[in-house]
């Protein structure tokens, strides 16, 4: 059974962008405290939260404050409210919000996490929601051993209290106590729901009674949801639905396995179909789909599968075939459907990705999400000669932009249900990299930098900016080619640490809470421990990372180094970011001239930068401002 939070995050999505540094005006302002729950609000309040995006669990702690856990708690006000909120809910996210609400605002609570166990996987995949709305996830394996309270809870279906979240790997909730509470339904465990409550004894009851009710509900939907699945086929093309192709890859990959043979998926995107519908209605779109569907049935051999696979996606199993058999027969496809002409649209047109099993991975999971990364490279790509570019998994270079790009929308896409989170399979592939050659490592480094600049519009191109005019900065000092070229490639990974901050943080358009100021100073710290630090060959870069927001009168951070103690090529890059900053455009200010730069720095020049080296920067920034 499988928690779904596909939609976890899909009622509101903000599109923001994180200031690069706290105004000195914020310092009086005030936080806001949630209203309790009421019945006529509860949607607003829901909304409240849902207003967040999901964090990165690469984020370290940042809050030491121990929450209010010791108010009188009117309990009989407690159960009427929990009555009215959870009445007629219809989905899990529904019921896990309406929970979270109750936990914060009427038990005083400090965060709230519900998993579920993933049979596949053998693991309980968590969202975690905060006092402040930020999320996060975590995933617990079960592997034999009850050492993990969360493990143990779900072996033994016996609630605990655990005096730290530190098993949680979200370093944020370090100090948090949390009740570890099974969620248990006809003596079978199916997940776990923990909640950070420092006064359990006190509100232990309601959190079983609330654990028992979304077991009782879960089970019941599921339950519903398989009475409803009558059917393997799809309504509209009579190919199978997308379940009954997860059943049927799952027994194709593992006879590959038994047989040591390779086995192929086409995944087709038929192009262009909602502007289809949108100027020509649904029908419209139907019928292409439809003819689409007819077209693949009419070509495909006995033994292999179609399915739709999603709204305008068709995808194909086909056994015992190679990428390059594969590739043949999407070539003599998407031929065929080319010559299909549509009244009102014309021929019928698709993008098309492969990924073969094993070559292109064992897992299963994965194969579908590299067949999907190329489908999106080869919408990329768009068409040669009238005809489809048909992209393999092997065809296409990890780090190349395109397919950086493509992996990042898959993901984005599909992390919520697997439990991948992009920015994570980002770090590990740059960690597992083999290194070649200096050339090399540039080409990575400068792809890393680039998708993480690309979290944030308003930051696109920020870090190759900040290398370029750190380097030369350090030119204009005479330092050492060696020392010019550590400089420009740790300038160019200054702020990688960003990988690990939320969303809801890093694209807020307003000013920072006291709170989230604390969560965006962990970046420094994230980049040089847990993104450069597991890399031998970059241990050089991590002073430049882990200083460049020190000051140099002491007031900066992390550890408030100041004047010389600042590593020089950090103080380098600090001016070089601070200029880039000013004269590039944010959501709630235009980009200042040069002039207006320049005077900034002159102003904070032995307050937060280094004045020798102000001094020299103002004198190019001149040629420097001209070039963007």
């Amino acid at each position: 059974m499988k928690l779904n939070f596909d939609n976890f995050n899909s009622f509101k999505n903000l599109n923001d962008s994180a200031p690069e540094q706290k105004n000195a005006e914020h310092q009086g302002f005030e936080k806001k405290q949630s209203n309790p729950i009421i019945p006529s609000g509860l949607i607003s309040k829901i909304n409240s939260i849902n207003n967040r995006t999901t964090a990165n669990r690469m984020y370290a702690g940042y809050n030491n404050k121990t929450w209010r856990t010791y108010e009188n708690i009117d309990y009989q006000e407690v159960i009427k409210f929990i009555n009215e909120v959870i009445r007629g809910k219809e989905t899990q996210n529904e019921l896990f919000y309406s929970l979270h609400n109750i936990f914060i605002n009427k038990l005083n609570a400090s965060f709230s996490a519900f998993g579920l166990y993933h049979e596949q996987s053998k693991c309980i995949n968590f969202k975690i929601i905060d006092k402040i709305g930020s999320t996060f996830t975590s995933r617990v394996l079960i592997n034999g051993s009850e050492d993990n309270p969360v493990e143990k809870a779900f072996k033994t279906k016996v609630a605990s209290y655990e005096p730290s979240s530190k098993f949680l790997n979200v370093h944020y909730l370090t100090e948090s106590a949390v009740a570890v509470i099974p969620l248990c339904v006809c003596n079978d465990c199916i997940g776990v729901m923990l909640v950070g409550d420092n006064n359990y004894e006190a509100t232990s009851d309601i959190y079983k009674l609330m654990s028992n009710y979304l077991a009782l509900f879960i089970q019941n939907k599921e339950l519903s949801t398989k009475v409803l699945m009558n059917t393997d086929t799809d309504v509209l093309t009579g190919l199978y639905n997308h379940r009954k192709f997860q059943e049927l890859l799952a027994q194709e990959i593992d006879k590959a396995k038994r047989t040591q043979t390779q086995t192929s998926i086409v995944i087709f995107d038929i192009n262009n179909i909602s502007q289809i519908n949108k100027d020509f209605g649904a029908a419209k779109g139907d019928e292409i789909i439809k003819l689409f569907a007819d077209k693949i049935k009419q070509g495909i051999r006995n033994n292999d599968s179609a399915a739709r696979y999603g709204g305008d996606e068709i995808a194909i199993i086909l056994p015992e075939t190679t990428s390059s058999e594969a590739k043949y027969l999407a070539e003599y496809l998407t031929y065929s459907l080319s010559c299909c002409l549509v009244d009102d649209v014309g021929p019928i047109k698709a993008s098309v990705g492969i990924a073969t099993y094993p070559n292109s991975t064992q897992d299963l999971e994965k194969l579908l999400i590299l067949a999907e990364q190329a489908m999106f490279i080869s919408k990329s790509k768009g068409y040669k000669n009238g005809m489809s570019t048909i992209v393999c998994s092997d065809d296409f270079d990890f780090w190349d932009d395109t397919a950086l790009s493509s992996f990042a929308s898959v993901i984005a896409k599909r992390h919520a249900s697997i439990g991948i989170n992009f920015d994570e399979e980002l770090v590990a592939k740059f960690h597992s990299e083999e290194i070649i050659n200096q050339g090399h490592l540039i080409e990575v480094v400068t792809s890393l930098a680039g998708a993480i600049d690309a979290k944030d519009e308003y930051t696109k191109g920020h870090s190759s900016s900040v290398s370029r005019y750190s380097e030369a900065l350090a030119r204009a000092l005479n330092l050492p080619e060696k020392d010019v070229e550590r400089i420009k490639l740790g300038a160019l990974l200054h702020d990688i640490g960003k990988i690990g901050i939320p969303e809801t943080v890093l694209k807020k358009p307003s000013r920072l809470t006291d709170d989230e100021w604390e969560i965006m100073k962990q970046h420094p710290i994230i980049g040089a421990e847990k993104v450069l630090m597991p890399n031998e060959s970059l241990h050089d870069l991590i002073p430049i990372v882990k200083y460049h927001h020190e000051h140099w009168d002491g007031s900066g951070y992390p550890e408030k180094l100041k004047g010389e103690e600042i590593p020089l090529a950090a103080r380098i890059v600090s001016v070089a970011d601070a200029y880039h900053a000013l004269i590039s455009d944010r959501p709630y200010r235009k980009g200042m001239s040069n002039e207006k730069a320049c005077e900034i720095l002159r102003v904070g020049a032995g307050i937060q930068w280094d004045k020798d080296l102000v001094r020299e920067f103002i004198n190019i920034s001149e040629s420097l401002y001209t070039m963007i």
